[in-house]
């Protein structure tokens, strides 16, 4: 759909873009990054792009063909890698829910955390979800229903945990 006129203010082109439920834009094939201070943070690549910022009580976009995103982490340069098949990013509240597929590799400890669903606290830089995820790590397979991490997969909080892991029950003094 294409719209032309000369009377109508963006404002009323919004609006009814708005109220018609589509993006105010659609990007394919973007690449973005991010920068703090001049250097990369987040790499954000995906097939296509739906800009709902239009929306007045929750802007958004979606990503309906998939992510994949890369936080570099700006002390130690290893990086995090998150994709999956679908993302919804809520502006407002800085949260996004990625669905379908999703993996999340921490390149340092090779730490893998696979789910159906995941939501990112991207002010916090948090992941956490309520479904059933399988971590691995280079010791360890482990499998459960909630997992809560910082965005390096270090600190973890799991729920319903069951699997083979090592415990080191040696005090330390």
């Amino acid at each position: 759909m294409v719209l032309f006129s000369c009377k109508n203010s963006s404002k009323e082109i919004n609006d009814f873009l708005a109220d018609q439920n589509l993006p105010i834009g659609v990007a394919e094939q973007i690449n973005h990054a991010y920068k703090d201070s001049g250097i990369i943070t987040n790499r954000l690549i995906s097939p296509m792009l739906l800009d709902y910022s239009n929306r007045k009580l929750t802007p958004y976009s979606e990503f309906p063909k998939g992510i994949k995103m890369v936080i570099i982490n700006k002390k130690t340069r290893d990086s995090i890698t998150v994709t999956g098949n679908y993302a919804i990013n809520y502006e407002v509240t800085n949260f996004s829910e990625i669905i379908g597929n999703v993996v999340i590799i921490n390149h340092q400890n090779g730490a893998t955390l696979n789910s159906e669903q995941m939501y990112w606290d991207k002010k916090e830089h948090y992941f956490f979800t309520e479904s059933k995820f399988t971590l691995f790590t280079q010791k360890d397979t482990l499998h459960g229903v909630g997992f809560e991490s910082d965005s390096d997969l270090n600190n973890w909080i799991l729920n319903n945990t069951k699997g083979n892991f090592v415990i080191n029950t040696k005090k330390e003094e």
